[in-house]
C-alpha cells in the first residue's frame, strides 16, 4: 500500500491546487447545498481547467456553515453526504490522477461535542483534562481565538466554543488516530494526500497554557503519520500572515506553508515590492515550492473585488499567481474573476460575515439555475448583498466558449506552467531590467532557462533585461516565444524588447 517516495518538492511538479470552499461548489441533489457528489461530478471540469490537486474546507460535522469548530471529528457534515460519498470522490480523483487534501482544524470543539457535554461542570469526566477550563470545577471553559466563548452563526445559532488541550496525551493519541483514518482508512485509493493545518500556532492564540506546540504535538503527530505514509504531504495556515512560514518548516516538520507576504505583496502592483518578497520568500525553505503561492482564498477579499474588476489587473494577477515559483493555488471562481468582499464584523457579531466571499460558484449566467449552491439564499443582509448578478459575463457558461475570456486565460496558463519544467518546479531569480514598472524574473532548472517579463502597469515599456544571472550566459542564445506579442532579441548577452501596457510575455531561451 504504501510504495510512494516521501515528499521532495520535486513530487508536487506541475501541481495547480484548486482551493474550493464545497458547500459552495456544485449541488447534486437539488438541496441547494454544495456536496461531495457535486464536487466528484465536476472533476472533469476542474481536469479540463488543468487542475491536479483539491484542497477541501473541513468536512466533519459542525454548528457553522464553514464547518470549522467541530461538533465531531468523526462525522462528515451530512449536507456534504456520507463517508461512501466521500471515500468515492477520492477514489475518482485517484483514478484521475488527481490528489485531495483535507482541512483539519483540531484546536477547537462545540458545546455539542461529546468531550464538551461530559466534561463541562464535571472534573470527574474521563474527557476532562481532554479540555482547558479557568476553573477547577469545569465551569468556564477557556476562550478560544481573540479571546471569544461562542459564535452566532449566519443562522442565529450560538454555540459555545472552548480550547482543546494539546498537551493532553490522550488527546494526541486520539488525534493521531483521527488523521491516521483519513490517511490509511484500509484501501490504498481511499487515503488523503495531504492535510491543510489550520490555525497552526507553536503557542495557540498566544496563550503560555498551550506553548511549544511545534516540538511537543505537531512535530511528533506529522513525523508519525509519515512512518504511517511517507508521502502525506502537510500545509500549515501559519496565524500570522505577516510571517513567511519558515518556523512552521524547520520546527513543526510541515512541508508546505502559505505564502501570505507574497500575496500582500502582488496587491501592490509594485514591482520593487514584489521582488523584495519574492526573493525572500523563495529561499526561506530548500524547496521553492513548499511555499503555496495564492491571490485569494476562503479568508480574504476576492482578487476581482481587490482590483475593482479591472480585466488588466485580473490577468496580471493570474499570471504573477501561476509563473512565479512555488505551488499556486486558485480559489474557487478566481478564474471566473468572481467578486466578493466581506470580513470581520461587517454584519455583527456573526459567522455571516465572510459569506460574500464564499458564495456560489457560477456555473450559469441564469443564477437560479439547478446545481446552483444557494444555501444561503434569503437568510441574511448578505443575500440582500450578495454579488452573484445575472448575465454580468462573470460564469462558466459565459466563458467557456470565449477564447478571450479570463477562464481560457487561466486555463493558457496552466498549460503553459504544467508543460515547462522550468515554470513547475524550477528555481526563482529576478532580472534586472531598466524599467520601474516591468517585473522580469527567470525560471530556471538544469535542462531549461524561461524569461518572464510582466508589465505591471498600463503605460508600454522599451525594455532592457540586464544580462547577471550567475552560470547562465545569454550570449549566442535566441528566444524561442512561449506567451504573449512581444518581439525580442538577445543582444550582446542581454534582452531588449518592447511591452505592451500590462502584457505577460513568456519566451525560453535556447541555443
Amino acid at each position: 500500500m504504501h510504495l510512494k517516495k516521501s515528499y521532495t518538492g520535486n513530487s508536487s511538479s506541475a501541481e495547480i491546487i484548486y482551493h474550493v470552499f464545497q458547500r459552495s461548489f456544485f449541488d447534486s441533489n437539488n438541496d441547494k447545498h454544495g456536496d461531495l457528489n457535486g464536487l466528484k461530478q465536476k472533476l472533469g471540469y476542474l481536469q479540463d481547467l488543468g487542475v491536479t490537486s483539491i484542497l477541501l474546507t473541513p468536512l466533519y460535522r459542525s454548528a457553522y456553515y464553514h464547518n470549522y469548530f467541530a461538533d465531531d471529528f468523526e462525522s462528515i457534515d451530512p449536507a456534504y453526504g456520507t463517508a461512501g460519498s466521500y471515500f468515492s470522490l477520492v477514489r475518482e480523483a485517484h483514478q484521475r490522477g488527481m490528489k485531495i487534501y483535507m482541512d483539519m482544524e483540531i484546536q477547537y470543539i462545540t458545546e455539542d461535542h461529546a468531550w464538551y457535554k461530559d466534561a463541562y461542570e464535571n472534573p470527574h469526566s474521563p474527557f476532562s483534562e481532554y479540555l482547558l477550563y479557568k476553573d477547577e470545577e469545569n465551569k468556564i471553559p477557556e476562550t478560544i481565538i481573540f479571546d471569544i466563548s461562542g459564535l452566532h452563526g449566519y443562522d442565529a445559532v450560538y454555540r459555545n466554543i472552548t480550547t482543546v488541550n494539546l498537551h493532553n496525551k490522550e488527546v494526541q493519541d486520539y488525534m493521531y488516530r483521527l488523521f491516521s483514518y483519513w490517511a490509511d482508512p484500509g484501501n490504498a485509493t481511499d487515503g488523503v494526500d495531504g492535510f491543510r493545518l489550520d490555525h497552526m500556532m507553536d503557542t495557540l492564540d498566544n496563550k503560555k497554557r498551550l506553548s511549544n506546540l511545534f516540538e511537543t504535538f505537531w512535530k511528533p503527530l506529522i513525523g508519525k503519520l509519515k512512518e504511517l505514509r511517507p508521502e502525506l504531504v502537510f500545509i500549515a495556515e501559519q496565524t500570522d500572515w505577516d510571517s513567511f512560514g519558515d518556523d512552521h518548516i524547520k520546527e513543526s516538520g510541515a512541508d508546505r506553508v502559505f505564502a501570505f507576504p507574497l500575496r500582500e505583496a502582488m496587491l501592490t502592483f509594485n514591482k520593487d515590492e514584489i521582488d523584495r518578497v519574492a526573493a525572500i520568500t523563495f529561499n526561506m525553505a530548500p524547496d521553492p515550492n513548499q511555499n503555496i503561492v495564492f491571490i485569494e482564498n476562503h479568508d480574504t477579499q476576492r482578487f476581482a473585488t481587490q482590483v475593482l474588476g479591472d480585466e488588466y489587473k485580473l490577468r496580471t494577477g493570474a499570471a504573477l499567481n501561476l509563473l512565479l515559483a512555488g505551488t499556486p493555488a486558485v480559489y474557487y471562481g478566481q478564474e471566473l474573476g468572481m467578486t466578493g468582499d466581506g470580513g470581520f464584523g461587517k454584519y455583527g457579531i456573526s459567522d455571516g460575515n465572510d459569506i460574500p466571499r464564499r458564495e456560489a460558484f457560477k456555473w450559469y449566467k441564469d443564477i437560479y439555475r439547478q446545481g446552483m449552491a444557494l444555501w444561503y439564499k434569503d437568510t441574511g443582509p448578505w443575500w440582500q448583498d450578495s454579488y452573484l448578478v445575472r448575465d454580468d459575463g462573470i460564469s462558466l457558461e459565459e466563458q467557456k466558449n470565449d477564447r478571450n475570456s479570463l477562464w481560457n486565460f487561466y486555463k493558457q496558463l496552466i498549460a503553459l506552467r504544467k508543460s515547462n519544467a522550468a515554470i513547475a518546479y524550477g528555481k526563482y531569480k529576478t532580472l534586472q531590467n531598466n524599467s520601474a514598472n516591468v517585473y522580469s524574473f527567470m525560471r530556471y532548472n538544469e535542462d531549461q532557462v524561461i524569461i518572464i517579463a510582466i508589465n505591471l502597469t498600463g503605460n508600454a515599456e522599451a525594455l532592457h533585461i540586464n544580462a547577471g544571472a550567475g552560470k547562465i550566459s545569454f550570449a549566442n542564445k535566441r528566444l524561442q516565444h512561449l506567451f504573449g506579442e512581444a518581439a525580442a532579441l538577445v543582444k550582446t548577452g542581454n534582452i531588449e524588447m518592447s511591452v505592451s501596457p500590462y502584457a505577460i510575455e513568456v519566451w525560453e531561451l535556447v541555443n
